[in-house]
């Protein structure tokens, strides 16, 4: 009996599923290892997010050991200020993933939590 298995039933989800799944439209489902072409920098993906400036993401990204972050502390206060709601809730859910479900560097959101809002 396998832990991906229910009766006689496979439940390991395809590649199909998981792209449908995570929304990865851009991946190219006819090959077995593919690489998403033109990743955004960072700086390009927390823009998208935020809706906010190039001045002022560049100003609130910090290097923080091998990889970059935004403080937790801009992020809280751009949900309390921000006046596009929709905004709020990409924010603050990415806030969530950085602080709670993949964090790695205390108090900062991890540049490699944008992929999942990418």
């Amino acid at each position: 009996m396998s832990c991906f298995t229910f009766g006689k039933v496979d439940l390991v989800p395809t590649v199909e599923e998981y792209l449908t799944l995570l929304r990865c439209s851009r991946i190219q489902v006819d090959r077995a290892y593919s690489k998403a072409v033109n990743v955004p920098t960072f700086l390009k993906k927390l823009m998208n997010i935020t809706g906010m400036s190039e001045q002022w993401v560049t100003a609130r990204i910090k290097q923080k050991g091998d990889s970059k972050c935004i403080l937790w502390k801009n992020l809280k206060d751009l949900i309390l200020a921000h006046p596009d709601m929709k905004k709020k809730v990409d924010v603050f859910s990415l806030s969530i993933y950085g602080l709670v479900v993949f964090p790695k560097a205390l108090g900062h959101v991890d540049e490699e939590v944008t992929d999942l809002f990418d």
